[in-house]
């Protein structure tokens, strides 16, 4: 299938590992230019140089989610630059914390990170999508979104904000070209994981490896995903193809979530 993605210009948040990488690579190996956003820029550079030579160009670009200021400038560079074409919103996760334990200021500072910055930075590089009507905004969530999970409030519920934003967003620039996607990863095989395995680890008496191993007795794929499996689906929302795909939320977990 040619996914007409040739030529065009992404940017993706949190590219240096995890989703965020494997979806940067996905689209330059389709040609694509991409900005690839991260704090840690050097480990950008790293995974760009073991791209093949056909692949589209990589330029790592220093940017921290929670810092306004960072966000404003990379919104200033993209813009002169011409803007962009795809913009996948990948935050980082917040920190475990069951509901209860959860303080005002930890839902305001995560809030800020992951849900209102995102929001500004969308909105900021939408005219020039709109003006060339024609664009892909694609965000990360999570399964917690569909079905809450232990000790991750934080993210359910300012995941859950992203949704309700993204739907509406999507009816209002849907005859400009534009679509407006959201993809909830179930346990994909990423560090993020990992370092969840292991809190739940130290909670226990078990070992990490016994934790992973329960947790993928409850995926009916049976295993973790791995992240290109997770990317191919983002560049298939990113393409030309997808034109008619928008307001929806996508489950890539392996059939995790139990409900239709």
């Amino acid at each position: 299938m040619e996914l007409g993605l040739k030529n065009k210009t992404a940017l993706v948040l949190g590219a240096s590992r995890g989703l965020g990488a494997a979806i940067a690579r996905g689209l330059a190996e389709e040609g694509v230019t991409v900005h690839a956003a991260a704090r840690n820029t050097s480990a950008i550079s790293a995974w760009a140089s073991e791209l093949p030579r056909t692949a589209g160009a990589v330029i790592p670009l220093q940017f921290d989610l929670s810092d306004i200021d960072s966000v404003n400038k990379a919104v200033q560079l993209l813009v002169a630059a011409g803007g962009v074409d795809i913009l996948v919103n990948n935050s980082g996760g917040p920190p475990p914390a069951a509901a209860i334990d959860a303080k005002r200021t930890d839902w305001l500072n995560h809030f800020e990170t992951m849900a209102a910055n995102i929001f500004h930075l969308t909105t900021s590089l939408l005219p020039g999508m709109r003006e060339k009507r024609w664009g892909r905004i694609i965000s990360i969530a999570s399964s917690g979104v569909e079905q809450p999970i232990a000790r991750l409030a934080l993210s359910n519920g300012i995941r859950s904000a992203l949704i309700g934003w993204s739907k509406t967003l999507a009816a209002e620039v849907a005859l400009d070209g534009v679509t407006v996607n959201v993809l909830l990863p179930g346990r994909i095989h990423t560090q993020r994981v990992d370092e969840l395995d292991a809190a739940a680890a130290s909670r226990s008496a078990k070992s990490v490896e016994e934790i992973a191993a329960e947790s993928a007795a409850g995926i009916p794929a049976g295993r973790y995903g791995r992240p290109e499996e997770f990317a191919a689906v983002a560049v298939f929302l990113a393409s030309e193809p997808a034109s008619y795909v928008t307001g929806s939320k996508i489950r890539v977990d392996g059939g995790a979530i139990r409900s239709v």
